[in-house]
């Protein structure tokens, strides 16, 4: 029986031999030849999702903007779908397809948690607008997330509208007279960064008959809407386009009841005696077949505990695993899937607090650096070996290399390791030695400057 020293040994050599080294992490790049071996990582996948240990990080960023591209180009990867809202992600591919509408106002508006307030999704989008607008390519953008960064089912709600206005204009206005006026209880002041945290709590905060009477005519919604599908068609024009619009304003109105259904889930947590469910992760995994069935090939973009294949737990705030994104799709798709995780050497993260006296849902931003790796992390493993930023095939690891593999605890989210065997949860892991925050333009009091 080896002993873990010897088997730490073979997984240095073994990683130093085959990681497929990353000669740059700029997607503006026109030599890709180290990306080469990505193809034979995808194989005849449909979805390839990338993770991510912690958001707002320029190298993350910039890994995902080029692996796109190069899948777009080489593997008929026709769209990129997102960890941010659906129904607000209709506004950025419409600006990808047309150039309709300020870029700024579009990353702003169209991209949700605040994760379009950098130069890195601006340049992407860019990208993406100028393969478009040449005739070279179409790609496509889609978010997959629940509306409003998970705090309302506002946005879900007014794209709906946006169809039954002129597809059912009688219970359009039934709506706007009964279910909007409803949405009254959230804060007027919604520009901060953490403008969720005071939104959740005023929506726990209303009377439960008031949160009854908003699920009621949730659901309403978004039953009227499916069963009517074929009438609202007609009255678009019975094209393609208006069976499109009508679709994606169906999908809307399920957004709408998931987020209602994540929000009240939440008024039971005080008193729950069962598991909690991972609603979020089940409408996102629900979204990536949706996608599926309108895209060839997709990259899935979401933090690593989204993508993960195995359950997601983090001691003590989530106790209970839960299933993730990455294990619904698991499950469905089966060879139709490939996982990549990250990981990091060290580096510095950009986070954010709030000020005494800053007003609810704002807080600042500051940079700090990264704790020291746990030493029995995978992020810790891949450091100590030496290797450059590199994408590892942990399926071809060999027998003393995956146990070394096996025997690291968990991958870091920040500071933080979620725990967890890697080759379980990710096919390969693409790992950054040193990362940097985000080029953002949010100013100093936590505002986006647009």
């Amino acid at each position: 029986m080896r002993s873990s020293e010897g088997s730490a040994d073979d997984l240095t050599a073994w990683l130093r031999s085959h990681a497929h080294r990353l000669r740059t992490l700029d997607p503006d790049e026109d030599d890709d030849a180290d990306l080469e071996p990505l193809l034979g990582i995808v194989g005849d996948s449909r979805v390839v999702a990338i993770g991510e240990s912690m958001h707002r990080v320029h190298e993350f960023f910039a890994l995902r903007d080029r692996v796109f591209r190069f899948l777009h180009r080489r593997a008929g990867f026709t769209a990129l779908v997102t960890e941010s809202g659906l129904p607000e992600g209709r506004r950025v591919d419409e600006w990808i397809r047309t150039g309709r509408g300020g870029l700024r106002d579009t990353l702003h508006e169209g991209v949700s948690y605040g994760f379009g307030a950098c130069q890195e999704m601006l340049d992407q989008l860019t990208w993406m607008r100028e393969r478009t607008a040449t005739g070279r390519s179409a790609p496509r953008w889609y978010g997959m997330d629940l509306p409003d960064s998970s705090a309302s089912a506002l946005p879900g709600i007014l794209a709906a509208l946006d169809v039954l206005d002129e597809a059912d204009p009688h219970y359009a206005a039934h709506i706007r007279e009964t279910l909007l006026p409803l949405f009254g209880y959230l804060p007027d002041d919604r520009t901060g960064l953490a403008q969720a945290a005071p939104s959740i709590r005023a929506y726990l905060a209303l009377p439960a008959p008031d949160r009854g009477v908003i699920t009621v005519g949730i659901a309403d919604l978004a039953a009227r809407i499916r069963a009517r599908r074929r009438e609202q068609i007609v009255a678009l024009g019975g094209d393609a386009a208006a069976e499109q619009r009508v679709d994606f304003a169906i999908r809307a109105a399920e957004s709408a009841r998931a987020a209602d259904s994540f929000l009240q889930a939440m008024t039971a947590g005080p008193t729950r005696t069962w598991p909690a469910a991972n609603i979020r992760d089940a409408w996102m995994a629900d979204t990536v077949e949706w996608v599926l069935q309108r895209e060839p090939r997709i990259v899935v973009s979401a933090a690593n505990g989204h993508v993960q294949r195995t359950p997601f737990s983090a001691p003590p705030f989530v106790p209970d695993p839960m299933t993730t994104m990455g294990g619904h799709l698991a499950d469905r798709l089966g060879d139709d899937l490939v996982v990549i995780g990250t990981a990091f050497g060290g580096g510095e993260q950009w986070l954010h607090r709030p000020d005494p006296a800053d007003p609810p849902g704002h807080s600042r931003p500051f940079v700090a650096p990264l704790a020291s790796l746990d030493p029995s992390s995978l992020d810790a493993a891949l450091e100590r070996s030496g290797i450059d930023d590199a994408v590892i095939d942990l399926r071809t690891a060999p027998e003393a290399a995956a146990v070394a593999l096996d025997v690291t605890t968990g991958w870091h989210n920040g500071d933080v390791v979620q725990p967890g065997r890697a080759r379980d949860a990710f096919d390969a892991v693409a790992f950054i030695r040193s990362v940097t925050p985000w080029r953002t333009w949010i100013d100093d009091r936590g505002l986006d400057r647009r």
